[in-house]
């Protein structure tokens, strides 16, 4: 064997194995390494609808605005609730005004000769008193109703955070309980990151994320929770609440996703973050930590 087929030999071998490396290193960076392009940036979001009814006369704010907690977002016409304090307001001094009578004349029955007032009469004078104390307080209760009432009115922001889908405007009119705008809370975004099942033995509660948003910006993160329940398409409930089996099986069975919740640590200054767009997630895999962390998961 000449030395030229040698060194063509020692070649093929050697880029041969550098093959085999590189082949392994991407299979197991694909098959094992607990990473997903499947994640969404997630918030609260607050649906803003007023707690009365009314015309709206004031909308202070404008779509996508960022507003601080407390801040008023719409205003409802009050005049209809000033009324009603008033009216309130007014039945309390009668209710007041009757309790007094009440106990005046139970007092004065009370201190009459047994001789001159039945019994009868002290308890009907003392029971009539007691009414009064009732309805008094009920006229209370209502006055502390139409006070809260007209304090709604004002439909103020409950968080931190930016209105969108602003759908209300001066002159509409706002029914209780329908929103008509909504907040993004600042404070709360999270990313969920869809991984499949065969990834799930790689990730434990307290690793360590790295976030990449498919604008570029990168974020740090560490693993908060792991879903414990996902739909089962194939095995859903029939009319009669009991399993609808399908007969049919798919030999090619896909990987579930199952979501994990990522708590963001880290955004970098002038980072646009927004409920809904896509990124990319990969776990560090904490092996010191993961035991214990999956020991305080279980518990």
């Amino acid at each position: 064997m000449t030395l030229k087929s040698v060194f063509s030999l020692l070649a093929t071998l050697i880029i041969l194995v550098v093959a085999v490396i590189i082949g392994r290193t991407l299979w197991v960076n694909y098959m094992d390494t607990p990473w997903t392009r499947d994640g969404r940036v997630r918030a609260d979001i607050i649906n803003v609808a007023p707690d009365v009814s009314g015309l709206v006369t004031d909308v202070p704010v404008r779509d996508n605005q960022r507003v601080k907690k407390g801040d008023l977002l719409m205003q409802i016409d009050p005049e209809h609730y000033q009324i009603a304090v008033k009216q309130a307001e007014a039945a309390v001094a009668s209710r007041q005004a009757t309790l007094k009578m009440r106990q005046l004349s139970a007092k004065r029955r009370a201190a009459m000769d047994n001789e001159v007032v039945s019994r009868e009469s002290l308890d009907d004078a003392s029971n009539t008193a007691a009414a009064a104390e009732a309805d008094y307080q009920q006229a209370l209760a209502a006055l502390d109703a139409a006070k809260l009432n007209l304090q709604r009115t004002q439909v103020r922001a409950a968080v931190d955070g930016y209105v969108t889908n602003l759908n209300v405007h001066r002159g509409d009119y706002a029914r209780a309980g329908e929103a008509k705008m909504a907040v993004v809370d600042e404070n709360s975004y999270w990313i969920y990151g869809y991984f499949e099942e065969t990834k799930l033995p790689h990730i434990a509660v307290g690793d360590p994320a790295e976030l990449q948003l498919m604008s570029g910006e990168r974020l740090k993160g560490h693993v908060e929770s792991i879903a414990r329940a996902i739909y089962d398409r194939d095995n859903p409930e029939s009319r009669e609440l009991v399993a609808d089996v399908n007969p049919t099986f798919n030999w090619v069975r896909l990987a579930q996703r199952v979501p994990v919740r990522i708590h963001i640590d880290e955004v970098p200054q002038g980072v646009l973050l927004s409920a809904g767009i896509t990124a990319t997630v990969i776990v560090n895999p904490n092996r010191k930590d993961t035991g214990g962390a999956q020991a305080a998961t279980a518990q």
